[in-house]
């Protein structure tokens, strides 16, 4: 190839910019153009934000484009003109139709962070966890016009541990969708990226995630409810209720002990943490808890002042 691919990237969270900073510490790509989501109201003051993608693309002096909706056929044309050779999309957020698709002269590549096709849509990290899946991945996925349905071009794994929560591996999995971005532009120069139809039969769809989902539901086994709370750390936290006031619970674990009480009731707190009654008899144990107004502290902590609410017999989400 006579010159740099001319890339278009669009993304938004810190998982796009991991794919971003690969590109650009390679060196032997031309990153002509960064989209991002418009800058968002946060934090307590709830002033105007810009993305992880925005800030890397400003400090690397990337023109940047936030347009609200790319199906303005304005807004088409200036990316068509941007004459890209490649566009690589991770999280963006937006919808691209058929024209933007079709605009980069060898069309658009997706990050995608599951194995592809198993958990096509926005929240594959944590449904993996919520499933109890045993490896989860990266796909580099030719985006077509449906929802990650498009041929697949590179694959790369990633083990679930049994400690991984959402964020832990979403951590583990920013990066190495990076690397696998890098493998296969290499390919694609050298005309050997493969590409594989997904078979949808095999499909899964990974809704997106929900605050409302997070709050736990005690008459499910304790193993269910684990995985929820990791699935749900860091965002949006898995809650439940005691003495009518919302608590967050951080970790928890099934362990191996039944019991006969109505589920949702606290049976023990030690300094291991607080056991509760689940389904089917099962026990979940709390280790790390978020009393309202507090922070997230070690049941051993809180049971120094707490002790009297988190005591046996107390039931939690009634």
């Amino acid at each position: 190839m006579d010159h740099p691919l001319r890339i278009i990237f669009a993304g938004t969270p810190e998982f796009a910019a991991e794919s971003l900073k690969a590109l650009l510490q390679h060196g032997g790509y031309d990153v002509i153009a960064v989209y991002t989501q418009p800058d968002r109201p946060a934090g307590r003051g709830r002033e105007l934000k810009a993305s992880p993608v925005k800030e890397l693309a400003l400090a690397h002096r990337i023109p940047v484009y936030q347009p609200v909706s790319l199906k303005d056929p304005v807004a088409i044309a200036e990316l068509a003109s941007l004459t890209a050779d490649l566009m690589i999309v991770a999280a963006y957020g937006l919808i691209l139709p058929q024209g933007v698709l079709n605009a980069p002269r060898l069309g658009c590549l997706n990050v995608h962070a599951s194995l592809l096709p198993r958990w096509r849509g926005a929240a594959p990290i944590q449904r993996a966890i919520l499933a109890g899946d045993a490896e989860t991945g990266i796909t580099i996925m030719q985006m077509d016009a449906g929802l990650d349905t498009g041929a697949m071009r590179y694959k790369v794994a990633c083990p679930i541990s049994a400690n991984d929560t959402g964020a832990s591996l979403h951590d583990r999995l920013a990066p190495l969708g990076g690397e696998a971005l890098i493998a296969a532009l290499t390919l694609l120069q050298e005309n050997t990226l493969p590409s594989t139809p997904q078979d949808s039969r095999q499909s899964t769809y990974a809704a997106k995630l929900s605050k409302d989902e997070a709050r736990l539901d005690w008459s499910k086994p304790a193993q269910e409810l684990a995985r929820a709370i990791r699935a749900y750390n860091d965002w949006p936290v898995a809650f439940t209720t005691l003495g009518g006031q919302v608590v967050r619970i951080w970790q928890a674990s099934a362990v191996a002990e039944t019991t006969t009480a109505l589920s949702g009731t606290i049976i023990a707190a030690d300094r291991d943490g607080l056991r509760v009654a689940a389904g089917n008899g099962s026990v979940l144990q709390i280790e790390t808890l978020q009393l309202p107004g507090g922070k997230a502290l070690p049941i051993v902590q809180l049971l120094n002042a707490r002790r009297d609410q988190l005591a046996a017999g107390q039931v939690l989400g009634a």
